[in-house]
């Protein structure tokens, strides 16, 4: 992966190696297998019963066994099980949700796509991107900038815009036209004596420096998540996005904005384009959109991007592009009602009101001698540990805090060493004390086991 720096790439093959003994354990143990879900939890085969300290996949809003969304699919099954997109063809359902999407939007929005998962969604804005510097006659213009532990999916397109060494390796990823830039993780990348700010700014003037580098008129358009998930819940620095964006709009490179984690109230706002002031011409939503109950993802685009490939389509005759499941009636029934319960119950306004104690729970954990720093904003957040403290590989201690937490009955997620936390928004403060009860348990536990 040559658009990445050296010292991660040896630091994520010795995790790399440490991964693959890791699958092999696992192989031979079986996975965990999980038959029900109620609220913030999670049930196994064997009736155990887990926190669900990741949301799924940092994905159900609602938490598990909401009935309305359950019953929203069954009406729609009944009614019209399936529908397609193409050909000028649509249904209520697709229409009410693009409304819906384009009318919720932080800044002005012109249209709705319709797609099956983050991945395709991100997949498809590149396809846009480049269709629209063609219907612009600016054929050169098609490469793609994202940065370092950006993740922006797994499709060959969008796993080449995530910036992690180990979903490119043996894959030949990433595919040409795509380039990184600087991972805006203060602690790991600012320069010694190098201030909060000054590093945002470095951070800016790297993405000046590669857009000077490989021609203003070939670069078209900048990816990023407004808060990073799985490179590591990494929070922007004070100051990061009122520098980039400047960036941005005087080489006019369009801004997608991956809302896939921190869309629909995760980090406070309704999105994080919103929380950090972002004006993104166009941007990717999945996840907490149906709270993942059914699979659907959306891409918005202003009127700046649309326009041009309206007039390419008109000119080729058609719209060469689009999924089986686009838009799926049941899919859209779902994430429609999900909205609309978030909006009854005040989700928003409870993710507000417990996330300041969310947050408090997780820096107290990181004040624990193995940790190193905690991360978060709303309901998002992780802690770092220190493998180096005990001279151990990259991912091993974070391997091992997440086993004694889910031995708890704690399910998070290991980044590396870093272990994150993304519970239902549903959560509630018992609920959050319980789960970092658990989560401080294990890691005494770990500390215990290796003498610290």
């Amino acid at each position: 992966m040559s658009h990445l720096p050296n010292s991660l790439e040896a630091r994520d093959v010795a995790y790399q190696l440490h991964s693959y003994t890791d699958a092999r354990r696992h192989e031979e143990a079986g996975p965990l297998v999980i038959e029900r879900g109620e609220g913030v939890y999670v049930y196994d085969t064997s009736g155990k019963r887990y926190i669900e300290g990741m949301a799924g996949l940092w994905s159900v809003a609602l938490g598990f066994g909401e009935k309305r969304l359950a019953a929203a699919a069954a009406r729609q099954m009944e009614k019209l099980p399936y529908y397609h997109t193409f050909a000028h063809k649509s249904h209520a359902p697709s229409v009410e949700l693009a409304e819906k999407l384009v009318a919720m939007a932080p800044v002005p929005m012109s249209k709705a796509y319709f797609t099956n998962s983050g991945s395709e969604a991100n997949d498809t804005a590149i396809k846009m991107i480049w269709y629209r510097s063609n219907a612009l006659g600016q054929p050169e213009r098609k490469k793609i900038i994202s940065r370092v532990k950006g993740y922006h999916g797994v499709t060959i397109a969008s796993a080449s815009l995530t910036g992690l060494p180990n979903n490119h390796r043996s894959f030949d990823l990433p595919i040409d036209k795509v380039l990184h830039t600087t991972c805006p993780h203060y602690r790991t990348m600012a320069r010694p004596g190098e201030s909060e700010a000054d590093f945002a700014r470095r951070c800016a003037q790297d993405l000046e420096e590669l857009i000077l580098k490989e021609g203003p008129e070939t670069v078209a358009a900048f990816f990023a998540e407004p808060v990073m998930g799985a490179g590591g819940v990494i929070v922007p620095p004070q100051g990061y996005w009122e520098a980039i964006q400047p960036v941005l709009k005087k080489y006019d490179i369009l801004f997608v904005a991956d809302e896939v984690i921190c869309g629909f109230g995760r980090t406070g706002d309704a999105f994080g384009s919103t929380t950090y002031g972002l004006e993104p011409d166009m941007m990717t939503l999945s996840k907490q959109l149906s709270s993942s109950y059914l699979p659907i993802s959306a891409l918005l685009v202003n009127e700046k991007v649309y326009a041009p490939i309206a007039d390419e389509s008109h000119a080729i005759g058609t719209w060469g592009h689009g999924f089986t499941g686009s838009g799926h009636p049941v899919a859209a029934a779902v994430a429609l009602e999900n909205l609309k319960i978030m909006e009854e119950r005040d989700v928003l306004g409870h993710v507000r009101q417990v996330a300041p104690h969310f947050q408090a729970r997780l820096r107290a954990l990181a004040r624990h001698p193995l940790a190193v720093e905690a991360r978060g904003i709303g309901m998002l957040g992780a802690v770092e540990f220190s493998h180096e403290m005990l001279r151990d590989k990259p991912g091993a201690l974070g391997g091992r805090i997440f086993a004694a937490m889910q031995e708890k009955g704690l399910i998070a997620r290991n980044l590396y060493d870093t272990v994150a936390f993304c519970p239902p928004l549903i959560i509630s403060e018992d609920e959050i004390d319980a789960m970092f009860d658990m989560a401080e348990a294990a890691v005494a536990e770990v500390a215990k086991e290796t003498g610290v």
